[in-house]
């Protein structure tokens, strides 16, 4: 399992067999059953999570309701970004949408490894681009499309997901009820 993320990391940068050892060796991987909550809303993070099997669900209540926001799978950091990153409390939830192998990092962790190994700073910069990148893909997605585009997009760069998170929970992701979730999917049927 722990191949996975050395694997990313080599992905990003090529490391050496001792920055390897030192990753190893602070490597902590936690398995979470399914509904497991890794972050409620008014909590501070301390820490982040990379993938390595399972999904984790970002969302928020909003009058009682839930609305989800991100899918994190395999190969994915989950973040609170703004909890994390200024200690400040959390306005979100994290919760594993189904068993989930979670390699677990902290800040400590990471000043440890940069002052032995300051590429590694290079590759959390690298890192935090791309999950940057990916959490304002999603913002302009709600801003710009449609609920039926967001599911087509949804559909089209993340097809695993629709095997493993449940239609309402797709449906809150999408920004409609289940019903509607429903007649978009035989809208879309009914064009092919």
């Amino acid at each position: 399992m722990e191949k996975k993320l050395l694997e990313y990391f080599q992905r990003i940068m090529p490391l050496s067999d001792e920055e390897i050892s030192a990753i190893i060796e602070t490597m902590s991987i936690q398995h979470y059953k399914k509904g497991a909550v890794l972050l409620k809303e008014g909590q501070i993070s301390n820490e982040v999570y990379f993938v390595l099997e399972g999904c984790v669900r970002q969302f928020y209540l909003v009058d009682g309701d839930e609305k989800t926001n991100n899918f994190f799978t395999e190969e994915q950091w989950v973040i609170s970004m703004n909890s994390f990153s200024l200690s400040a409390p959390s306005n979100h939830f994290l919760d594993c949408c189904m068993d989930s192998a979670l390699v677990v990092g902290n800040s400590e962790k990471a000043e440890s490894l940069y002052k032995r190994f300051p590429k590694f700073e290079t590759v959390s910069r690298k890192v935090m681009e791309k999950v940057f990148a990916e959490q304002q893909e999603i913002m302009s997605s709600y801003t710009t499309d449609t609920a039926e585009q967001r599911y087509l997009k949804l559909l089209k760069s993340r097809p695993d997901l629709f095997q493993k998170i449940p239609q309402y929970q797709i449906a809150s992701y999408v920004g409609v009820k289940p019903e509607s979730l429903s007649r978009i999917r035989k809208r879309i049927a009914n064009r092919i």
